[in-house]
């Protein structure tokens, strides 16, 4: 029973089973009542004309009273060239008013009436084989000649002949006695047996690959994830086959990108403990120093304490403040409100609010656009300004004294593209790769000992946000080229 429960091949074999079974009993019935259907029509046309015949021999006895041994001995006669007939003569009304069955008692009558409506039908032409009802039996019907008659004056009278007889009964047993029968019988339980062996073999042909597709995902199951199905059709089986390949390749990417994100996670929890732990070192430090020392400090050395321990909560402001940002923009819990912006009146604003700092770190900072306005787009100008304050602020930290960041912004095709390059020291080819990891930083970024390398994570998100794909260029030594492009605005 537990082999039925889970076999696949053995409830199939088992329905497979039950129909054969089913269908030969249909097949058994259908041939043995067409067996019967076929005597009866065949019986019924070759004695078509047998009351017929009989009328004629009877009517000369039937006209003042009914003569029965006259009658009796003239059956006789047509009884020893067809003995298979009851005979009958019936009034107007069906009244059954003599019969002559051979070796019957008139107690052995189930019914005195007939119905004479199948026999009209068979006056009139209709199509054979039909059924009358049989006087001997309460509901049987047999195949039957008849003939219009006339008895003592009555018209409208019927000779009522039924095919068979006493011996009628035995057609079923000879049916099924009969040669031709029983090799049909013989032929059909081979060729039942022939095609259930058949059908279980192609059936364990076919569950073979269910079979397959299940040792497969099994496998996959106890952890060897390399495991395919590669079907080899394209059937229903080959399909789930190919979709459990597909998912199977979706979990095994799935489970690298969460090892990818445990390691970066790993890394932000060692860059953001770093991040935090030397500006709160300081501060830590500093207000030791005033608490212990403050009748003993200076106006000038407390001063100096008190900008110290502002910059670094500044700093560590900016970091808590940069990872809300990050975290708002994963969850999509920002909704951008979309509206005409001119670029190039944006990133000149922007310039002009850097340029004290570039000055003071000896770098030049430049705005380009078309002398023809290159139009506006439409965006989101709070997260615009945004990303590209974090991306002139990357330039400017990765960017040694005497260089140049060019914040550009120029009519790409039907696009407006926005570039900020500088002349830094480049990212490397393997850094490069990673450059837009979050909370990934390169040496590079982290030269001059700032951030928590969220800037450009942050400025992904954004970019992304409005419909585009923040881009890099980079050469070592020459430096770094970040730009992405925005569709203009309609209007």
């Amino acid at each position: 029973m537990r082999f039925l429960r889970e076999s696949f091949y053995a409830k199939i074999a088992l329905v497979f089973m039950a129909l054969m079974i089913l269908t030969g009993i249909l097949f058994l019935w259908i041939g043995i009542h067409s067996s019967i259907e076929f005597r009866n029509e065949t019986y019924q046309k070759v004695n078509r004309e047998l009351a017929s015949e009989m009328a004629k021999e009877f009517q000369p006895f039937l006209y003042e009273e009914i003569q029965a041994d006259s009658i009796r001995s003239r059956i006789q006669y047509l009884k020893g060239i067809n003995p298979q007939v009851d005979i009958y003569l019936l009034g107007g009304n069906g009244m059954i008013k003599d019969y002559y069955p051979s070796r019957l008692s008139a107690d052995t009558l189930k019914r005195r009436v007939i119905d004479l409506e199948p026999l009209d039908e068979f006056l009139n032409g209709a199509k054979l084989p039909l059924l009358g009802q049989d006087p001997t039996s309460e509901s049987g019907k047999k195949p039957f000649s008849v003939a219009p008659i006339q008895i003592m004056d009555e018209t409208g009278c019927y000779l009522y002949v039924i095919l068979g007889g006493e011996n009628y009964q035995g057609i079923a047993a000879s049916i099924q006695n009969s040669y031709i029968m029983n090799s049909m019988f013989i032929g059909l339980a081979l060729t039942m047996l022939l095609t259930f062996m058949v059908g279980l073999i192609a059936f364990r042909w076919l569950t073979s690959r269910i079979r397959t597709m299940s040792e497969t995902v099994a496998a996959f199951e106890q952890g060897q994830l390399d495991e395919r199905i590669r079907p080899e059709s394209d059937d229903e089986i080959g399909q789930l086959g190919n979709s459990f390949d597909q998912m199977a390749d979706t979990i095994l990417a799935n489970m690298k990108e969460l090892r990818k994100t445990d390691s970066l996670r790993r890394e932000l929890v060692a860059n953001i403990s770093h991040d935090l732990r030397s500006p709160l070192a300081s501060i830590q430090g500093y207000l030791e120093t005033i608490y212990q020392k403050d009748s003993t400090l200076s106006a000038k050395d407390r001063n100096t304490y008190f900008e110290t321990i502002l910059r670094n909560t500044t700093k560590l402001n900016k970091l808590v403040a940069d990872l809300f940002d990050l975290s708002r923009l994963d969850a999509q819990d920002v909704e951008p409100k979309l509206e005409p912006v001119s670029m190039a009146e944006l990133t000149q604003d922007l310039v002009l609010q850097f340029k004290p700092i570039a000055k003071s770190n000896g770098i030049t900072l430049v705005a380009e656009y078309d002398e023809k306005e290159p139009g506006k787009v439409k965006a989101d100008i709070g997260l615009m300004e945004r990303a590209i304050t974090n991306l002139i602020d990357n330039a400017l930290k990765n960017t040694p004294e005497g260089g140049k960041v060019t914040v550009s912004t120029r009519k790409q095709g039907s696009y407006v593209q926005l570039s900020i390059s500088d002349t830094g020291k480049g990212i490397s080819r393997e850094n490069l790769n990673r450059i837009f990891d979050r909370f990934y930083q390169t040496d590079t970024s982290r030269s001059k000992g700032t951030g928590a390398g969220l800037g450009l994570s942050i400025v992904q998100k954004i970019i992304e946000i409005h419909g585009s794909t923040l881009s890099v260029d980079s050469i070592v030594d020459k430096g770094t080229t970040f730009y992405f492009s925005l569709k203009p605005h309609p209007g």
